[in-house]
């Protein structure tokens, strides 16, 4: 990522750097607002992911405005983990079904104790 000083640009990559699973999405995990957003978060879950991190980008114009961007990602939701892209609804959920997706949350569980 190149360096920048615009003030959504830094708010959104601090938030990438300083969360093992966060989400972009519409809604909240709890309430999500469409279903690929929905869907999204059941594979973290479904893979072992107890507290996500996110950002609903339906109250925050700007972020939805500048995460694809930032991230040479187009759609919502936006799933990162220890600051790596990984992809939307669908990638995700093909990698819950590979098990990649497992390998990859205990890989961060074990480095955000360490």
């Amino acid at each position: 990522m190149t360096p920048t000083t615009d003030p959504t640009d830094l708010y959104i990559r601090n938030l990438i750097e300083s969360h093992p699973f966060l989400i972009f999405m519409k809604g909240t995990p709890d309430f999500p607002r469409c279903g690929f957003s929905a869907r999204a978060v059941e594979a973290l879950r479904q893979a072992g992911v107890q507290e996500i991190a996110w950002v609903d980008v339906l109250s925050e114009p700007e972020t939805r405005a500048r995460l694809p961007e930032i991230s040479e990602w187009p759609t919502f939701p936006q799933v990162f983990i220890q600051g790596e892209l990984i992809g939307g609804a669908d990638i995700t959920e093909e990698l819950l079904a590979s098990g990649e997706l497992a390998r990859k949350v205990q890989g961060a569980l074990g480095r955000s104790h360490t």
